[in-house]
């Protein structure tokens, strides 16, 4: 099966970007923790990836197939003066709020101090799960952080996608156990220049 063309996401693919990070999450741990409530759920957590979404795509770092049915949002290491982005506050009330603060938190002060690319989010709308096109995005982001000759990051609160990420060439390299389990897992340069 041949993969679609993956391209950097633009600021016009938001709204299908954020409707299939929507769909992919609705039984996620994390999202189910942060945004409980299944009424509001779909609401809630399209302001978050929103606010995902604003905080990268001008930095390029958003890469998708079919124009956001399959999406990879990477953080790439941050610069030390980058400013607090607040925006979320005024789009989610109080409570869930502060969960979403509190799990921010409690996971990066489990990530490491040297620099990294960060995968923050990783999913396909339901529509086209089964393709494999999670891996072909995650593996743009993984390019570039063996351009930039630092390991990769990132965090699972799914039992389920530990094997699966293992799979890929991750490593379980710490786990957090509050405010719910959390996997933190690193890819070295190593590891994903054989797979070029």
């Amino acid at each position: 099966m041949t993969t679609p063309e993956i391209t950097i996401a633009a600021p016009t693919e938001r709204a299908r970007v954020v409707d299939s990070l929507v769909a992919a999450f609705a039984r996620d741990p994390v999202l189910r923790h942060l945004f409980p409530d299944p009424g509001t759920y779909p609401r809630h957590a399209a302001a978050f990836f929103g606010y995902l979404f604003d905080k990268r795509v001008h930095r390029q770092t958003i890469w998708t197939i079919g124009h956001g049915a399959s999406v990879a949002i990477w953080e790439p290491p941050a610069p030390s003066d980058e400013p607090a982005d607040d925006s979320l506050a005024a789009q989610l009330p109080a409570a869930e709020l502060s969960r979403v603060r509190a799990y921010e938190r409690a996971i990066h002060s489990a990530l490491p101090r040297t620099p990294f690319w960060y995968l923050g989010v990783l999913g396909t709308h339901p529509d086209y799960a089964g393709r494999r096109w999670g891996h072909a995005v995650m593996g743009a982001g993984l390019r570039r952080a063996a351009e930039d000759g630092v390991p990769a990051v990132l965090e699972t609160s799914n039992p389920g996608n530990v094997e699966v990420y293992r799979r890929a060439g991750w490593e379980v390299v710490g786990v957090v156990e509050e405010p719910l389990p959390t996997w933190i897992m690193q890819q070295s340069q190593a590891v994903r220049t054989s797979d070029r």
